[in-house]
Protein backbone atom coordinates (compact mmCIF):
# COMPACT_ATOMS: atom_id res chain seq x y z
CA UNK A 1 0.00 0.00 0.00
CA UNK A 2 1.21 3.46 -0.81
CA UNK A 3 1.82 5.69 2.24
CA UNK A 4 -0.08 8.47 0.51
CA UNK A 5 -3.28 6.46 0.65
CA UNK A 6 -3.50 6.99 4.37
CA UNK A 7 -5.82 9.89 4.99
CA UNK A 8 -3.66 10.95 7.91
CA UNK A 9 -2.61 14.44 6.89
CA UNK A 10 -5.67 15.64 8.73
CA UNK A 11 -5.59 19.10 10.24
CA UNK A 12 -7.19 18.60 13.63
CA UNK A 13 -8.30 22.22 13.72
CA UNK A 14 -10.34 21.66 10.57
CA UNK A 15 -11.54 18.35 11.92
CA UNK A 16 -12.72 19.99 15.12
CA UNK A 17 -14.61 22.66 13.17
CA UNK A 18 -16.34 20.00 11.10
CA UNK A 19 -17.18 17.94 14.18
CA UNK A 20 -18.68 20.96 15.90
CA UNK A 21 -20.73 21.89 12.87
CA UNK A 22 -22.12 18.37 12.46
CA UNK A 23 -22.94 18.01 16.16
CA UNK A 24 -24.71 21.36 16.09
CA UNK A 25 -26.77 20.30 13.10
CA UNK A 26 -27.75 16.80 14.15
CA UNK A 27 -31.05 17.85 15.69
CA UNK A 28 -32.27 19.58 12.56
CA UNK A 29 -32.32 16.63 10.19
CA UNK A 30 -29.94 15.23 7.59
CA UNK A 31 -26.59 16.95 7.46
CA UNK A 32 -25.06 18.27 4.28
CA UNK A 33 -21.79 20.04 4.91
CA UNK A 34 -21.69 23.63 3.69
CA UNK A 35 -19.24 24.56 0.96
CA UNK A 36 -16.69 26.02 3.38
CA UNK A 37 -16.70 22.90 5.53
CA UNK A 38 -16.42 20.68 2.49
CA UNK A 39 -13.34 22.56 1.35
CA UNK A 40 -11.85 22.34 4.82
CA UNK A 41 -12.49 18.62 4.87
CA UNK A 42 -10.82 18.29 1.51
CA UNK A 43 -7.74 19.98 2.89
CA UNK A 44 -7.54 17.33 5.57
CA UNK A 45 -7.50 14.37 3.23
CA UNK A 46 -4.40 12.58 1.92
CA UNK A 47 -1.62 14.66 0.49
CA UNK A 48 -2.29 13.31 -2.92
CA UNK A 49 -4.53 15.35 -4.85
CA UNK A 50 -6.59 15.73 -7.91
CA UNK A 51 -10.09 15.92 -6.55
CA UNK A 52 -9.14 16.52 -2.94
CA UNK A 53 -9.69 20.25 -3.04
CA UNK A 54 -6.43 21.14 -1.33
CA UNK A 55 -5.25 23.46 -4.06
CA UNK A 56 -1.74 22.00 -3.75
CA UNK A 57 0.11 21.48 -6.98
CA UNK A 58 0.55 17.76 -7.67
CA UNK A 59 4.00 16.44 -8.53
CA UNK A 60 4.49 16.29 -12.29
CA UNK A 61 3.56 13.05 -13.98
CA UNK A 62 6.51 11.16 -15.44
CA UNK A 63 4.91 10.85 -18.85
CA UNK A 64 7.67 8.68 -20.28
CA UNK A 65 7.51 6.22 -17.41
CA UNK A 66 3.72 6.10 -17.67
CA UNK A 67 3.98 5.31 -21.37
CA UNK A 68 6.62 2.64 -20.75
CA UNK A 69 4.55 1.01 -18.02
CA UNK A 70 1.42 1.08 -20.16
CA UNK A 71 3.26 -0.60 -23.04
CA UNK A 72 4.49 -3.28 -20.67
CA UNK A 73 1.01 -3.74 -19.21
CA UNK A 74 -0.50 -4.14 -22.66
CA UNK A 75 2.20 -6.63 -23.66
CA UNK A 76 1.88 -8.60 -20.41
CA UNK A 77 -1.82 -9.04 -19.63
CA UNK A 78 -1.12 -11.19 -16.56
CA UNK A 79 1.41 -8.83 -14.97
CA UNK A 80 -0.15 -7.54 -11.76
CA UNK A 81 2.86 -5.57 -10.58
CA UNK A 82 3.14 -3.34 -13.62
CA UNK A 83 -0.53 -2.41 -13.28
CA UNK A 84 -0.06 -1.49 -9.64
CA UNK A 85 3.05 0.52 -10.51
CA UNK A 86 1.16 2.41 -13.19
CA UNK A 87 -1.78 3.08 -10.89
CA UNK A 88 0.60 4.30 -8.19
CA UNK A 89 2.31 6.60 -10.67
CA UNK A 90 -0.99 8.24 -11.56
CA UNK A 91 -1.97 8.34 -7.88
CA UNK A 92 1.23 10.20 -6.99
CA UNK A 93 0.48 12.73 -9.72
CA UNK A 94 -3.04 13.15 -8.31
CA UNK A 95 -4.58 11.81 -11.49
CA UNK A 96 -7.00 9.57 -9.67
CA UNK A 97 -9.33 9.08 -12.62
CA UNK A 98 -6.40 7.52 -14.48
CA UNK A 99 -5.24 5.51 -11.48
CA UNK A 100 -8.63 3.89 -10.95
CA UNK A 101 -8.76 1.64 -14.05
CA UNK A 102 -5.27 0.31 -13.38
CA UNK A 103 -6.07 -0.51 -9.77
CA UNK A 104 -9.23 -2.21 -11.03
CA UNK A 105 -7.18 -4.18 -13.57
CA UNK A 106 -4.71 -5.25 -10.88
CA UNK A 107 -7.54 -6.41 -8.62
CA UNK A 108 -9.07 -8.46 -11.40
CA UNK A 109 -5.82 -10.39 -11.54
CA UNK A 110 -5.36 -10.53 -7.77
CA UNK A 111 -8.68 -9.83 -6.04
CA UNK A 112 -7.31 -10.73 -2.60
CA UNK A 113 -4.93 -7.77 -2.36
CA UNK A 114 -6.35 -5.60 0.42
CA UNK A 115 -3.70 -2.93 -0.06
CA UNK A 116 -4.54 -2.36 -3.71
CA UNK A 117 -8.25 -2.46 -2.93
CA UNK A 118 -7.81 0.28 -0.35
CA UNK A 119 -5.69 2.35 -2.74
CA UNK A 120 -8.55 2.05 -5.19
CA UNK A 121 -11.06 3.09 -2.53
CA UNK A 122 -9.07 6.21 -1.70
CA UNK A 123 -8.83 7.02 -5.42
CA UNK A 124 -12.62 6.81 -5.63
CA UNK A 125 -12.84 9.16 -2.66
CA UNK A 126 -10.64 11.74 -4.34
CA UNK A 127 -12.72 11.36 -7.49
CA UNK A 128 -15.81 12.35 -5.48
CA UNK A 129 -17.27 8.85 -5.64
CA UNK A 130 -17.87 8.57 -1.91
CA UNK A 131 -20.25 5.62 -1.87
CA UNK A 132 -18.04 3.69 -4.27
CA UNK A 133 -15.06 4.45 -2.05
CA UNK A 134 -16.78 3.02 1.01
CA UNK A 135 -17.96 -0.02 -0.93
CA UNK A 136 -14.39 -0.67 -2.03
CA UNK A 137 -13.12 -0.38 1.53
CA UNK A 138 -15.78 -2.89 2.55
CA UNK A 139 -14.21 -5.23 0.00
CA UNK A 140 -10.80 -4.64 1.58
CA UNK A 141 -12.20 -5.51 4.98
CA UNK A 142 -13.85 -8.64 3.59
CA UNK A 143 -10.32 -9.70 2.61
CA UNK A 144 -8.78 -8.65 5.91
CA UNK A 145 -11.19 -7.52 8.66
CA UNK A 146 -8.28 -6.21 10.75
CA UNK A 147 -6.62 -4.15 8.00
CA UNK A 148 -5.77 -1.09 10.08
CA UNK A 149 -5.06 1.29 7.20
CA UNK A 150 -8.40 0.44 5.63
CA UNK A 151 -10.25 1.02 8.88
CA UNK A 152 -8.50 4.33 9.43
CA UNK A 153 -9.38 5.50 5.92
CA UNK A 154 -12.92 4.24 6.30
CA UNK A 155 -13.36 6.41 9.38
CA UNK A 156 -12.08 9.53 7.67
CA UNK A 157 -14.23 8.98 4.59
CA UNK A 158 -17.26 8.39 6.79
CA UNK A 159 -16.52 11.60 8.70
CA UNK A 160 -15.56 13.89 5.84
CA UNK A 161 -17.35 12.26 2.92
CA UNK A 162 -20.63 11.32 4.64
CA UNK A 163 -20.60 13.45 7.82
CA UNK A 164 -21.23 10.18 9.66
CA UNK A 165 -19.49 10.67 12.98
CA UNK A 166 -20.91 7.57 14.70
CA UNK A 167 -19.73 5.45 11.79
CA UNK A 168 -16.34 7.14 11.84
CA UNK A 169 -16.02 6.45 15.55
CA UNK A 170 -16.77 2.78 15.01
CA UNK A 171 -14.03 2.55 12.40
CA UNK A 172 -11.47 4.34 14.55
CA UNK A 173 -12.34 2.39 17.68
CA UNK A 174 -11.84 -0.75 15.64
CA UNK A 175 -8.36 0.44 14.61
CA UNK A 176 -7.41 0.97 18.25
CA UNK A 177 -8.76 -2.47 19.15
CA UNK A 178 -7.12 -4.50 16.39
CA UNK A 179 -3.82 -2.65 15.93
CA UNK A 180 -2.74 -1.30 19.34
CA UNK A 181 0.55 0.57 19.39
CA UNK A 182 0.64 1.20 15.65
CA UNK A 183 0.76 4.57 13.90
CA UNK A 184 -2.77 3.90 12.65
CA UNK A 185 -4.02 3.30 16.19
CA UNK A 186 -2.38 6.50 17.42
CA UNK A 187 -3.94 8.47 14.59
CA UNK A 188 -7.35 6.91 15.23
CA UNK A 189 -7.10 7.73 18.94
CA UNK A 190 -6.36 11.37 18.11
CA UNK A 191 -9.52 11.49 16.03
CA UNK A 192 -11.50 9.90 18.83
CA UNK A 193 -10.06 12.30 21.40
CA UNK A 194 -11.05 15.22 19.17
CA UNK A 195 -14.61 13.94 19.02
CA UNK A 196 -14.66 13.43 22.78
CA UNK A 197 -13.41 16.96 23.45
CA UNK A 198 -16.05 18.36 21.08
CA UNK A 199 -18.82 16.51 22.90
CA UNK A 200 -17.58 15.81 26.43
CA UNK A 201 -19.49 13.54 28.78
CA UNK A 202 -22.13 12.43 26.35
CA UNK A 203 -22.80 10.51 23.19
CA UNK A 204 -21.88 11.42 19.65
CA UNK A 205 -24.75 10.71 17.30
CA UNK A 206 -26.04 7.89 19.48
CA UNK A 207 -22.66 6.28 20.23
CA UNK A 208 -22.58 6.00 24.04
CA UNK A 209 -19.61 7.33 25.90
CA UNK A 210 -17.82 8.91 22.96
CA UNK A 211 -14.19 8.03 22.40
CA UNK A 212 -12.58 5.27 24.36
CA UNK A 213 -15.76 3.24 24.77
CA UNK A 214 -13.91 0.06 24.00
CA UNK A 215 -14.26 -0.36 20.26
CA UNK A 216 -16.51 -2.66 18.33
Amino acid sequence: MKPETLITAVSFACFGVLVGWILGSQQTGPVTAPAASTQAAGSTAPTSGGGDGTGDQPPPLDVQRAADLERTANAQPANVGVRVDLANLYFDAKRFDQAIPWYVAALKLNPADADVSTDLGVSYYYSNQIDQALTQLDHSLAIDPKHAKTLLNQGVIRAFGKQDLPGAMQSWERVVAVAPGTDEARQAQKFLDTLKSAHPGGAVGGVPGGAGSGGI
